[in-house]
């Protein structure tokens, strides 16, 4: 499954993903993987296939159920929808209008359908952010996770920016690292700069900072080589993937020796 690409409308990077843990991210994103161009058609996914597409560890079919009745109750809660570029025309929707889990068969299953309204997501794409579902997956942090998803729809010009808002709310931080700048280098800043090296070359994570008493931090700026249009996303094979990483790790300057190691 090295070769399976995600792609869908840049709209969907705008969603929070509340409280989704790093397995969940993956369930979600291994359905969407399969989903696009699908239109409204029911789409059948079986246990081994969405334990394989996920890399999902635990084998207790059981415990994968679970674990996707979780991941559907919190894409329940999402909000996806559009808005026009004034801003004053909005509209909100589920995504999946199905998700069947039928685990009492031979071959447990899943069937999922896209809801009609959230068909432009993912079919008769005109713009899209588009990446290798393994390289997500095998992330470990749920904001290097998000992160990397955000940077990936800005891949060809190499330069993201986010107010410290809009960084707050898309990685789902707690609100009680606001004014705890330490935090957020340590558990937020720190996974990302470490897991995402390795993938973006020449990362570097920039904090933008106001004027007034204490230069208060308001955005965060990230920076790395720009990839070319047609930059190929799928897997050059173990021996070159891990060399390109190397590569990307060694010469950043950003990281300190003990970073390196870790990532």
């Amino acid at each position: 499954m090295s070769n399976e690409l995600i792609k869908y409308d840049p709209e969907l990077n705008t969603i929070p993903l509340r409280k989704f843990t790093p397995i969940e991210m993956n369930l979600f994103f291994s359905i969407i993987s399969r989903m696009r161009d699908k239109g409204d058609q029911t789409v059948r996914f079986s246990f081994e296939q969405l334990k394989d597409l996920s890399n999902y560890k635990p084998t207790a079919n059981n415990r994968f159920e679970d674990d996707i009745q979780r991941t559907y109750e919190k894409l329940m809660g999402l909000h996806f929808g559009r808005r026009s570029k004034s801003g004053l025309n909005r509209e909100m929707f589920v995504m999946f209008t199905k998700f069947r889990i039928v685990g009492e068969a031979d071959s447990p299953y899943i069937d999922i359908e896209v809801y009609k309204d959230a068909l432009p997501l993912l079919n008769n794409l005109d713009t899209w952010v588009r990446y290798a579902l393994a390289e997500f997956r095998d992330l470990r942090s749920s904001y290097a996770k998000t992160a990397f998803r955000l940077l990936k729809g800005f891949r060809t010009t190499g330069y993201a920016f986010l107010s410290k808002e809009d960084f707050f709310d898309l990685l789902d931080i707690p609100k009680s690292y606001w004014k705890k700048p330490g935090d957020v280098d340590r558990y937020v800043l720190k996974p990302i700069r470490e897991e995402l090296t390795p993938l973006f070359r020449g990362l570097t994570v920039r904090k933008k900072y106001g004027k007034g008493r204490g230069k208060p931090v308001i955005g965060y700026s990230f920076t790395w080589k720009p990839e070319k249009k047609d930059a190929n996303d799928f897997s050059q094979g173990q021996f070159q993937d891990e060399r390109q990483k190397l590569f990307n790790i060694q010469h950043n300057g950003e990281l300190t020796e003990q970073e390196k190691w870790r990532a």
